[in-house]
């Protein structure tokens, strides 16, 4: 089965020009919140979308919007996760959608990106930083597709979109993780 792994490139110059599209059966968006300080409580959305304009060599011409549905919440306990999707929490009745828009990328070390962005989150939008790691590219030997990878992380305080709800015991601060690979179109 060796065959099948590539030879992946792992310098963000090396990667192909382009844009990209989501390959969603390889990614995941993760969010964590602190507990009442006794640990980290870990959900994710199963749906979202996210476009990626790449371009390695001008990386400041690079850009990337994700849509979040907010109704996709899964906490791996389904009462909690119909309590969150109400108006004291996500109200998603109002707010079906997160909205993440790149408004600069800069390349920092070790193959990293800093994306400064804008993240619309329960009708307000509010300035926001993502770091995001190139983990490889290459073509997928099994799509025959080229395709690239990223983790990405970026952490917001959830008062400044107006959820106050419980804190400081459930924290303040988000940190969502994502784990991502993008086919060239």
């Amino acid at each position: 089965m060796s065959w099948l792994q590539p030879t992946l490139k792992q310098k963000i110059v090396e990667v192909q020009v382009g844009e990209y599209k989501l390959d969603k059966d390889h990614a995941a968006l993760l969010f964590k919140i602190n507990h009442m300080g006794f640990s980290s409580y870990v959900g994710r959305f199963n749906e979202f979308d996210v476009s990626l304009n790449f371009d390695p060599n001008n990386i400041e011409n690079s850009s990337v919007e994700a849509v979040i549905n907010m109704r996709s919440i899964d906490v791996n306990n389904p009462a909690f996760a119909t309590t969150l999707l109400g108006a004291t929490w996500l109200n998603t009745e109002n707010f079906p959608q997160a909205v993440f828009r790149s408004l600069s990328v800069e390349k920092i070390e070790n193959e990293q990106l800093l994306v400064q962005g804008e993240l619309t989150f329960l009708g307000t939008s509010q300035a926001v930083t993502m770091v995001a790691k190139l983990n490889g590219a290459a073509n997928n030997p099994l799509t025959r597709k080229y395709t690239l990878g990223f983790a990405a992380n970026l952490r917001f305080n959830r008062s400044v979109f107006g959820l106050k709800k419980f804190i400081p015991v459930v924290s303040d601060e988000v940190e969502i993780e994502i784990h991502s690979e993008f086919q060239r179109q």
